[in-house]
């Protein structure tokens, strides 16, 4: 149904983990990692592992912690991080990347803050879209859970007004006052990739799906209803959750069965832990 797809969440990025994507199936990756790692990141180097792979460098998701230090939204900080995160964005151009995934703010925003770093965060993007187009890539605004900007389709809707290149990464566990598929039905082909994972409805989790309360199918109708053609691309760590659902790390074949089940509307059989005893 969609191409399948996987953030490296951390993981060392080395031969290996190509060809477990390649293995299970994966066919795009997104680069995810620590801040301190990207300075020494030979994105070339990375660009030849995954082509002898045969998985597609589809996205990087630029850094956007500590928030002291990294925001676009804070007037403090913005005209700093928008030049650090051009620098990202044209090293990860020159190695073939042409999708960059940001998170328009930090947080916590008190109320009174919002408007000043809505106003902020417009204008970085449309700063750093400007240094995308020049490299022939675009950035993909993320929604956001609690306080942080974007954590609604209409403000997502309004932050990515401000230039015509902007464009939509939907989170589907960040989403804490609107239902998921209304999200998508209100972006619509605006959306060009995801970030899959599950949650509670109470706070981010970034669990598999079918270990929190999204309802899979809803969203993959809405999807399709759009015509998205992006990637089916979790997002979540192949370690085991705080809440124990299941007992074991997840494997690349875990995230291409789980994938199958949803698509296929099957029962989703991952779990090694019934979820009545979580």
């Amino acid at each position: 149904m969609f191409k399948l797809g996987l953030s490296s969440c951390g993981k060392p990025l080395c031969e290996e983990l190509f060809k477990n994507y390649k293995k299970a199936g994966i066919e795009a990756m997104e680069i995810s990692l620590g801040v301190d790692e990207y300075a020494t990141l030979d994105l070339t180097a990375l660009r030849h592992m995954a082509d002898g792979q045969g998985v597609e460098l589809w996205s990087l998701h630029l850094p956007f912690m500590p928030f002291d230090k990294i925001d676009i939204s804070r007037p403090e900080l913005a005209e700093e991080t928008v030049e650090y995160l051009s620098g990202l964005i044209r090293r990860g151009a020159e190695a073939g990347i042409d999708k960059f995934i940001i998170h328009p703010s930090g947080e916590p925003i008190k109320p009174e803050e919002r408007a000043e770093r809505m106003a902020t965060a417009k204008s970085s993007l449309a700063k750093l879209a400007e240094v995308a187009r020049e490299c022939g890539a675009v950035i993909a605004v993320e929604d956001l859970p609690r306080t942080c900007l974007g954590n609604t389709a209409a403000e997502i809707a309004e932050l990515i007004s401000v230039h015509p290149d902007l464009r939509v990464c939907f989170d589907t566990n960040h989403l804490l006052t609107e239902d998921a598929a209304d999200f998508v039905r209100a972006l619509g082909d605006k959306i060009i990739t995801t970030h899959v994972s599950d949650y509670d409805f109470l706070n981010e989790r970034h669990w598999l799906p079918g270990e929190g309360k999204l309802d899979w199918q809803s969203i993959v109708n809405a999807l399709c209803e759009v015509n998205y053609s992006g990637p089916w691309l979790y997002e979540l760590g192949f370690a085991c959750p705080k809440t124990l659902i299941r007992d074991r790390e997840l494997t690349c074949e875990d995230f291409a069965r789980n994938a199958a089940e949803i698509f296929e509307n099957k029962q989703i059989s991952i779990f090694s832990k019934p979820k009545e005893n979580i």
